[in-house]
């Protein structure tokens, strides 16, 4: 059976017959999701969850799934109004997951043949989230918030009305939440014969303001249960306030159950430390190690460490690759994780003492994530620019990889894709620079052609074979663009050089390498150079704000997302400092004028505008706070630039309500049209 899907069709505009046969946002949002997967202790089932949404009632819920490792018939086995996550096989074959389909996240287990669904939990409403089981299955571990903190109305508890919060320190807001005087904690419980919870949840952390995982984006990939369970390892950073705020070091932490101490694992290593594996034998515990602290995009290398020499080593320390997902073999002898390279994410694997990386996968896709189903098989979660995520099974020796999952079968049928080019183009200092051109699905090189760049983020996030529900190519080749979308400075998968080099540098090389892109493939006689745009976010964003006024006519049209506009007012009001320290290079009060705010400041440049241009921010973006978006704005108007602002009081740096996200795609493209008209013209 399948959930149905509902839709609100007042929302949906009528569509041609070229529309019904191309993306729409509309159609993106009627695709299914996949989630988070498990593969079941025999190895022959895999767990999986997919999210469906409906746009009328602007939500989505999840349901489980299965299917055979070795191939075959997909079934469904939850359908409920609540979402199912947190999956986990008990040893004895039977599935748990979290619902909260009782009104409360609660633990529950079914059968694998779908019989025996029982609730096993009575939790506290607090914020439950992130279990897992001990290998034995005679512990769980969850996360819980634990109030750490006072706020307005614990100081003075006769003015229960007051509307105010009390601000001593920073990192008082982070990403799109602001603190709620909680921290959440790691807690562990023993489970009994019937696999229900006894007793009462023990707090690992109790007494500390700190959070486990790390907040707000981490989850359960930054706890590990130890072979015999009787250990928890976690992932935290011990510091608060403006230590926080200006530091990456997170710890590896080792809670021993038996006697309830706590050792820090990682303690001298600087930068982040994350997503601890213990060894099958339990005689190692590997995690990923950034070494450059305050640098959020540092290579991820992987970090072993010995139980019985109480020695740890970097085992890739050798190697430029960056590392992620680490799995190890069942022998305990090799580990597998995935990472970026050349603009895609692919499959490696290095032996647990330390030697040569080999990669085991090849092509033009990208294995996000993966688990293994025996000592030369994975389960992996692929994707390319141009397909969501499927289910793919992988031979390890081989690389030759098996479809297991259509999950969008029905949904994609009769929907055509644009061409995909993966092209080199010479930058202004003579490097090799990887682009993604994609052509519209009935592309006439007859014809020309409206040319969209796009501007990435992060700075430090690749353009990979991602299938993006926001900045989808596919979407905007489908409404009449050939799109230039360039792995410009900065971005991972070319060597560490090629990625740091943005660090203190945004306005300089990295502009470059864009402009060099766009020249480059506008030589094309199909590319119309009099209907060009520019559009990205974040650091995309800042970069449509910096060309706006060095472009020199290339452009008709600007978009801006969450961008960066004024980098003076910006490096004090935003949350992780690290980031701003490390990748502005300075603070603007500095003795010594930085080039970043003297030559690479957008907003000093504004005087040379000329171009219409859409501003789009979120109200709960404290990354880039929505003042940035409201300077630029103000701005543009004031100087009688055509210009649009949509704003979204409740949605942060990502645009993420089914409803808000039409929204953006419907704007987003109204403007385009307004500027670049999209309709293709004979090549003259």
């Amino acid at each position: 059976m399948t959930k149905p899907l509902l839709t609100a069709l007042a929302l949906l505009p009528l569509a041609t017959a070229a529309q019904q046969n191309t993306l729409t946002p509309e159609k993106l949002w009627q695709l299914g999701r996949l989630g988070e997967m498990q593969v079941s202790p025999d190895q022959k089932t895999v767990a999986f969850t997919v999210t469906r949404y409906s746009l009328g009632d602007n939500k989505g819920s999840a349901d489980i799934y299965l299917v055979p490792v070795a191939g075959g018939t997909v079934r469904q086995l939850t359908n409920t109004p609540a979402s199912e996550n947190t999956l986990n096989w008990r040893p004895d074959g039977k599935l748990t997951f979290l619902s909260g389909e009782s009104g409360t996240d609660q633990l529950y287990v079914i059968g694998a043949d779908g019989s025996g669904k029982q609730k096993l939990s009575e939790f506290a409403d607090e914020g439950l989230s992130n279990l897992k089981y001990a290998p034995k299955g005679n512990f769980i571990l969850y996360t819980q918030d634990v109030k750490t903190g006072k706020e307005v109305k614990d100081w003075y508890p006769d003015l229960p009305k007051a509307d105010a919060r009390l601000i001593d320190d920073l990192n008082y807001r982070h990403w799109n939440v602001w603190d709620d005087y909680k921290a959440t904690h790691v807690f562990f419980q023993p489970v009994g014969a019937d696999g229900k919870p006894t007793g009462y949840g023990k707090d690992a952390m109790a007494g500390e303001k700190f959070d486990a995982p790390l907040q707000p984006l981490a989850g359960s990939e930054q706890l590990a249960f130890s072979p015999d369970g009787y250990s928890v390892a976690y992932t935290s950073r011990k510091l608060t306030g403006k230590a926080e705020a200006e530091s990456t070091n997170s710890d590896i932490y080792l809670y021993t159950i038996r006697d309830g101490k706590t050792e820090n694992l990682s303690l001298g290593l600087e930068g982040y430390d994350t997503e601890p594996a213990f060894s099958p034998d339990g005689t190692k515990i590997a995690w990923l190690h950034m070494a450059t602290p305050g640098f959020e995009a540092d290579r991820n290398g992987i970090v072993v460490y010995d139980f019985k020499t109480k020695k740890r080593e970097d085992i890739t320390k050798d190697s430029e690759q960056t590392a992620g997902n680490i799995r190890w073999s069942a022998d305990s002898k090799t580990i597998y994780f995935n990472g970026v390279l050349q603009g895609t994410d692919q499959i490696f694997a290095v032996p647990g003492k330390g030697g040569n990386i080999r990669q085991l996968t090849k092509g033009a896709q990208n294995y996000n994530a993966f688990e293994l189903a025996g000592p030369t098989t994975a389960i992996a979660n692929k994707t390319t620019i141009s397909s969501p995520a499927d289910l793919v099974r992988v031979d390890l020796k081989t690389g030759k990889e098996t479809p297991l999952t259509t999950i969008n079968r029905e949904e994609l049928a009769g929907v055509t894709m644009g061409k995909v080019e993966n092209r080199r183009v010479t930058t202004t200092d003579g490097k090799q620079m990887q682009v993604y051109v994609i052509y519209p699905p009935d592309f006439d090189p007859s014809k020309k052609y409206p040319t969209l760049l796009y501007c990435q983020g992060g700075p430090q996030s690749p353009i990979t074979q991602s299938f993006s529900y926001r900045w989808n190519f596919q979407l905007m080749a489908a409404n009449g663009y050939i799109i230039v979308a360039p792995n410009r400075r900065g971005l991972p998968g070319f060597g560490t050089e090629w990625n740091n080099s943005i660090s203190g540098d945004w306005g300089g090389q990295p502009i470059r390498d864009y402009l060099s892109a766009i020249d480059a493939v506008s030589k094309e006689p199909f590319v119309d150079k009099d209907r060009r745009g520019c559009v990205g976010a974040s650091y995309g964003g800042y970069s449509v704000y910096y060309l706006a006024g060095k472009h020199e006519g290339r452009f008709k049209t600007f978009i801006a997302h969450a961008g960066l506009y004024n980098l003076t007012s910006w490096y004090p009001s935003t949350e992780e400092m690290f980031f701003a320290k490390h990748d502005i290079g300075a603070a603007p009060w500095d003795a010594t004028p930085h080039k970043s705010y003297t030559d690479f400041n957008p907003q000093k440049f504004v005087g040379q505008w000329d171009t219409p241009i859409l501003v789009i921010h979120g109200g709960k973006d404290f990354r880039v706070p929505e003042g940035q978006g409201m300077e630029a704005f103000g701005t543009a108007q004031l100087r009688g630039i055509p210009s649009r602002f949509l704003y979204f009081p409740n949605e942060g740096h990502w645009i993420q309500k089914p409803q808000n996200a039409v929204l953006w795609q419907r704007v987003f493209f109204d403007w385009l049209g307004r500027s670049l008209k999209p309709e293709t013209q004979a090549v003259k």
